[in-house]
């Protein structure tokens, strides 16, 4: 067997090991998307890359990165592309806008529309597209419109779309993506939502997209007009970066020497084993106390500094005035976490205790649980024709509005805004 040969052989099983093991895990359910993933060679999108990397199911695969090693695309994990072409539920015979190409993605619409159907794929690097035109002709996909444009006004040549999966990570959702689709038509989309990003499916009703399902994934950032920075605010001598996508601090200068002082630090009782995702519990601070930001330690100095900040943060933090508050792990017997709240600045009492007042809620209520409900509204919506929410979150073209589930084991009054959108 010459070593072409043996490597289509090896790409064959790899490919087939990753599908198998995404059905196990009950990611893969419909047998389209099976058969599709099953057909189309991977390894043809990243010819530069080792097998082992491209088939590896969690793990998605750098193709550019900016001068200061961003990364600019990448092909996602066969895992995020398997769930998120079950959320959008595409079917023979559609039209079907992807935004973010790259080629592999755009293959698996291919076969899941089939002869009958379209699909249209747009990026704005010529990079990108080049190499997406390439590797799908090469492939046996030429039919698929690769186009370069800023996807942030979709692609109206081609509109209406039955299906819109969007492969970026977006702050925002252009009035374009909901306007091109058809009703009823779903949107799959990674929103950024106070720095957490969801990868959420939305149907669309008139003006409004309504959510669901949702699961955590990370993407590559958008970029052009749709692009949008958070805000960066180093403390303690640089060893921590807190990072605001929404509602910076009006006066950074309060925070200042916040990390000099002894924490002010309360365990909470509540809790996780070892293993256990808390995405939902980070959901649920951004919902419900405003000052929400993600946190960055650099470990290297955060160890050389005079006062090191002591537990193992889980990357998000409080800001009130001039206090911080963060949500530590610690360590009990066997695999059990409990989650303490590390308070600094004239308030830390205070700040504290309303952080553990949510987590003991959040560990009470939704722990385990699907997490929060998305209403996207047009940004010009009034306060008064918005539904009963924990939060609504104001971006440039939009009004996110999140709302969680009610408790199965709840029935109070107080839960009322736990109840999804009506549809």
């Amino acid at each position: 067997m010459t070593d072409a040969a043996l490597a289509d052989d090896q790409a064959v099983r790899l490919r087939n090991k990753v599908i198998d093991d995404l059905v196990a895990a009950g990611t893969i359910v419909s047998p389209a998307i099976e058969a599709a993933m099953r057909r189309v060679p991977r390894e043809a999108f990243a010819p530069e890359a080792e097998l082992s990397a491209v088939y590896h199911p969690w793990n998605g695969l750098v193709t550019k990165r900016d001068a200061d090693g961003r990364s600019l695309s990448s092909l996602s994990a066969p895992q995020a592309q398997a769930h998120m072409l079950e959320q959008a539920r595409i079917e023979p015979g559609m039209t079907v806008l992807e935004v973010g190409s790259g080629g592999m993605n755009a293959a698996y619409l291919a076969e899941l529309v089939g002869p009958s159907g379209r699909v249209v794929t747009v990026d704005i690097d010529e990079f990108v597209t080049m190499r997406a035109s390439r590797f799908l002709a090469e492939a046996g996909y030429a039919d698929v419109r690769v186009v370069l444009a800023d996807a942030k006004a979709g692609v109206p040549r081609f509109a209406p779309y039955d299906r819109a999966l969007v492969t970026l990570g977006t702050w925002d959702i252009p009035p374009a993506w909901r306007d091109q689709l058809v009703e009823g038509g779903r949107l799959v989309v990674p929103l950024q939502v106070m720095g957490l990003m969801r990868t959420v499916a939305f149907e669309k009703a008139g003006d409004l997209l309504v959510s669901d399902s949702s699961k955590l994934f990370g993407f590559v950032p958008m970029q052009g007009a749709g692009a949008h920075d958070s805000v960066e605010l180093a403390l303690a001598g640089g060893a921590v970066t807190l990072i605001f996508d929404e509602g910076a601090p009006a006066d950074p200068a309060a925070l200042d020497g916040v990390f000099d002082t002894e924490p002010f630090v309360v365990d909470s009782g509540a809790g996780l084993r070892m293993g256990e995702p808390w995405a939902t519990m980070q959901m649920w601070l951004a919902t419900t106390v405003p000052g929400f930001c993600r946190l960055r330690v650099d470990h290297d100095l955060n160890e050389a500094a005079a006062r090191p900040l002591p537990g193992a943060t889980v990357g998000c933090a409080v800001v009130e005035g001039g206090s911080v508050a963060y949500v530590a792990t610690r360590q009990l017997d066997g695999d059990d976490l409990t989650l303490d709240v590390h308070a600094y600045g004239p308030d830390a009492a205070g700040l504290a205790e309303t952080v553990v007042e949510q987590l003991r809620v959040w560990d009470r209520d939704h722990r385990g649980g699907p997490g929060p409900r998305y209403l996207v509204l047009p940004a010009g919506t009034p306060d008064t024709e918005l539904p009963a929410a924990d939060r609504v979150i104001n971006k440039i073209h939009s009004r996110v509005v999140l709302s969680w589930p009610r408790p199965a084991h709840s029935a109070s009054d107080q839960d009322i805004a736990h109840q999804p959108f009506p549809r």
